[in-house]
C-alpha cells in the first residue's frame, strides 16, 4: 500500500498530497487515528481525507484503514512478518502468497540489468572454457546453492556447491582466473562466506554475490571481478523465518541459468537437454 501511494502522489491534487504525507510519516498511526485528528494532521477538512482514500483505490476511509493496519503490522516475530496469531488457514493462503508476489514484483522493478549481463557473461565463459563454477552458502542459503548446482550442471558445465565452511575454503584455495564463485546469503554477514570471498577474490577468480545491498558482503562485492546481484527485500532475518529472501536467491537462479542456457547455444545444449528429459521419462512407473 504505502509503495503505492508513493507512486502515485504526485498525481494527487495538493490538499490530499497532505494526507497521503501524512500515512507515509506514521503509516501506524494513520491506521489507528479518527477522521477529524487526521484533517487536523493534515491540515484538510475531513471529506478530504475520505476522497483521498477513494483516490488510491479504496471504497472510503474505514476500508483503507483496516488495510492498511493490516499492510504495517509486525506479523509474527521469528515465523512471518504478514502474518497475525489469530489468521486462519485462509488469511495464511492470502497474505502469504500476496506478500510473496509483492516482493518479486518490486525486484522486478528494481533489479539492475547490467548487473545480471555481467554475471551471465562470466557465468557462460567459464561453462564454454570448462572453468569451474562454484556455489557457496550456508544453512537456507546452502540450499539455494545446491538448488543453483542441480540445474546448472544439466548445462554441462563443471559446478559444484558446497555449504560446509571447511570444505569452502578448499575449494575457494584451489579456484584460478576465469573460475567463477558464486555467494549467495541472504545477512551478508556469514564469517565463512566473507572469508571464501576474500580468498575467492585473492585468487583471482570472478565472484558473484547474491545478497542484500549495504551487507558485509556485498560490500565485498565492488570492485574487479566482483559483481553484486542485490536481494533487498522487508524481511528482518534476525525476526522473520526467511520466506520471501528464499524465494528471491531461487528467482536470481533461475534466471542466471536461462541467461547461460541461452549464452551456450542450441547446438549441443538442446539435444543434450532433450535426452535427459527422455532418459527421465523412462525412470518413471507410471505413464498417461
Amino acid at each position: 500500500m504505502l509503495d503505492r501511494i508513493r507512486a502515485c502522489i504526485s498525481a494527487l491534487p495538493p490538499a490530499e498530497q497532505r494526507v497521503a504525507r501524512l500515512v507515509l510519516a506514521d503509516a501506524r498511526g494513520f491506521a489507528s487515528l479518527p477522521v477529524g485528528e487526521l484533517a487536523a494532521r493534515a491540515q484538510v477538512s475531513k471529506p478530504t481525507v475520505v476522497r483521498f482514500c477513494r483516490s488510491v483505490g479504496y471504497d472510503g476511509l474505514a476500508d483503507f484503514k483496516r488495510k492498511l493496519a493490516g499492510s504495517v503490522n509486525e506479523g509474527v516475530p521469528f515465523v512471518h512478518r504478514a502474518v497475525d496469531d489469530d489468521d486462519g488457514a485462509a488469511d495464511i493462503v492470502v497474505k502469504v502468497i500476496d506478500n510473496a508476489v509483492s516482493a518479486m514484483l518490486k525486484y522486478r522493478n528494481a533489479a539492475a540489468g547490467h548487473a545480471f549481463e555481467r554475471a551471465i557473461a562470466a557465468l557462460a565463459e567459464a561453462g564454454r572454457e570448462g572453468r569451474r563454477i562454484e556455489f557457496y552458502g550456508v544453512g537456507n542459503s546452502g540450499i539455494v546453492a545446491q538448488d543453483a548446482q542441480h540445474k546448472f550442471f544439466r548445462l554441462g558445465v563443471n559446478c559444484a556447491a558446497i555449504s560446509d565452511g571447511h570444505v569452502q575454503v578448499m575449494s575457494a584455495t584451489m579456484l584460478k582466473s576465469g573460475d567463477v564463485a558464486v555467494i549467495i546469503s541472504n545477512s551478508g554477514r556469514s564469517r565463512d562466506l566473507l572469508d571464501v570471498c576474500e580468498i575467492a577474490l585473492r585468487k583471482g577468480a570472478t565472484v558473484v554475490v547474491i545478497s542484500a545491498s549495504g551487507s558485509p558482503l556485498a560490500l565485498q562485492a565492488q570492485g574487479p571481478n566482483r559483481i553484486l546481484l542485490a536481494a533487498d527485500h522487508p524481511e528482518d532475518h534476525d525476526r522473520y523465518s526467511p520466506m520471501v529472501s528464499r524465494l528471491l536467491h531461487l528467482l536470481i537462479i533461475d534466471i542466471l541459468t536461462t541467461g547461460v542456457a541461452l549464452r551456450l547455444g542450441s547446438g549441443e545444449l538442446r539435444p543434450l537437454l532433450q535426452e535427459i528429459k527422455k532418459n527421465l521419462r523412462a525412470k518413471r512407473y507410471a505413464t498417461s
